[in-house]
């Protein structure tokens, strides 16, 4: 039996450990999934009526309770209150917005008919479902993927990140809020090797993470020798490419503000900023002295001309090593790049070029505030770079000339496009990318087609 603790909930402001939790007891593994297996037949019997309305209320207590649901995230990853406030509000979005389409987005489908017979495609559900989810979007991680499958019928448990259980635990408390029926979500604190034993079971259909590339190889790894089926949402090196612009000094703020939501920590941030030569010098002098205005600050104050610190002592180290390898590299750090002397997980913002393309740490995904510029001295060079990456989540280009951004953006290699605006990224609209970012899409329509029987019926009239 596992008796070790790993599960806790720390300060990332003062470093101070809160609160630990105890690993799942190895013997209740099979309870969690035969539990599962019986929600399944039972939700899934009920009218998409009756599981719409759990989910629209799911939708609702979200908005209810904001002011006590927000600074969770707040206390347990650093995130400022004013983002925390956001995601919780996305989180509501989600639901609702699967509560109020469902119905119509796995409504049958005719795709053939003739004097004898007619075919359609039913979208039914498959089974319990395992969640691995990351700690930096706590609320909003758990939504994309638990709404459109409670929506459809399926059942879920849920392993969240071992840096957010009071996150986890507040989502269990959530659901059974709303009057979703035992066993049809379980929050697990489950071990890694109780993953494992998890994707193995005959049960479980599939399996859903967000996370890293070396997380996302083990997981398909182990689905796929299983035979289940996986959607993986993974790493970004997002390029942010700026062509031209008639305001340098706004164009570097927009660019400043993308990159520091979450205080850099989003997979699909614009970790790349490519820019044109003759705008060049002038961006990264504005993007320094965006970086150097900033201090360490409480993220659960908000105030002004600060950052919140990352979500634990390890993102530091990673990042503190990724910025020393990048200047042995031939990287030139133009502000910041060191630890505040301070207790927390606080990394000042950093403005850094000349990291040579080819290099290992180009090709890295800095997870934190560590804004990489890149000087092009044409279109095509700026193509090149922007899709010289191993990932392909989102991409974004900018010029004055909406013909030439948009012949750009036609050339990109990733899974969400901007141009002269970032991806979008809402309820409505699929997310996902390509290459090393994963397979599978989350959100909008497409969101309820990864696990679902598309089933054939066939009726002769």
């Amino acid at each position: 039996m596992t008796t070790s603790i790993a599960y806790h909930t720390l300060n990332p402001v003062t470093g101070e450990l809160l609160k630990e939790y105890p690993y799942l007891p190895d013997e209740d593994v099979e309870t969690v999934i035969n539990t599962s297996q019986e929600a399944f037949a039972m939700w899934s019997a009920l009218s998409i009526v009756e599981r719409v309305e759990k989910v629209r209320r799911l939708a609702e207590l979200f908005e209810q309770n904001i002011n006590e649901l927000a600074p969770i995230l707040t206390k347990e990853m650093g995130k400022p209150l004013a983002e925390a406030h956001e995601e919780t509000q996305f989180t509501a979005d989600i639901f609702r917005y699967y509560a109020t389409h469902g119905e119509k987005l796995i409504a049958d489908q005719i795709v053939n008919e003739d004097a004898e017979k007619y075919s359609y495609v039913q979208r039914r559900p498959v089974g319990p479902l395992l969640g691995i989810m990351p700690w930096n979007y706590p609320y909003y991680q758990i939504a994309r993927f638990a709404a459109p499958n409670l929506v459809l019928g399926n059942t879920i448990i849920l392993k969240h990140a071992e840096s957010c259980p009071e996150s986890a635990l507040t989502m269990q408390h959530m659901m059974d809020e709303a009057g979703i029926p035992n066993g049809v979500y379980q929050n697990v604190f489950a071990t890694h090797e109780q993953v494992s034993a998890f994707i193995a079971h005959p049960a479980i259909q599939g399996v859903s993470l967000t996370g890293s590339e070396r997380a996302g190889a083990v997981i398909a790894e182990q689905a796929g020798k299983h035979l289940k089926k996986v959607v993986l949402e993974l790493g970004g090196s997002d390029p942010y490419v700026i062509l031209s612009t008639d305001d340098v000094k706004t164009a570097a703020q927009q660019a400043f503000e993308v990159r520091m939501e979450n205080t850099g920590q989003a997979c699909n941030s614009n970790k790349r900023i490519i820019v044109r030569d003759d705008i060049y010098d002038d961006f990264v002098t504005e993007m320094s002295a965006l970086a150097a205005s900033l201090k360490p600050g409480d993220p659960a104050k908000d105030a002004e001309n600060t950052y919140a610190p990352l979500s634990s002592e390890k993102a530091v180290e990673t990042l503190l090593g990724q910025i020393e390898r990048a200047v042995q590299a031939g990287a030139t750090i133009h502000v910041g790049g060191q630890r505040e002397d301070r207790p927390g997980f606080f990394v000042q913002p950093t403005v850094i070029t000349d990291i040579p393309q080819g290099s290992d740490v180009y090709y890295e995904e800095f997870f934190g505030p560590v804004i990489a510029v890149y000087k092009v001295d044409s279109d095509a060079e700026a193509l090149q770079l922007a899709n010289d990456t191993q990932y392909g989540l989102g991409a974004a280009v900018f010029a004055t000339d909406q013909d030439r951004a948009a012949a750009f953006a036609e050339k990109l290699h990733a899974g969400m496009v901007g141009t002269n605006i970032s991806p979008e990224e809402s309820a409505e609209t699929p997310f996902g990318g390509v290459k090393r970012s994963g397979y599978g899409r989350e959100l909008g329509p497409v969101g309820m087609d990864e696990f679902v029987n598309k089933r054939l019926m066939t009726v002769k009239k």
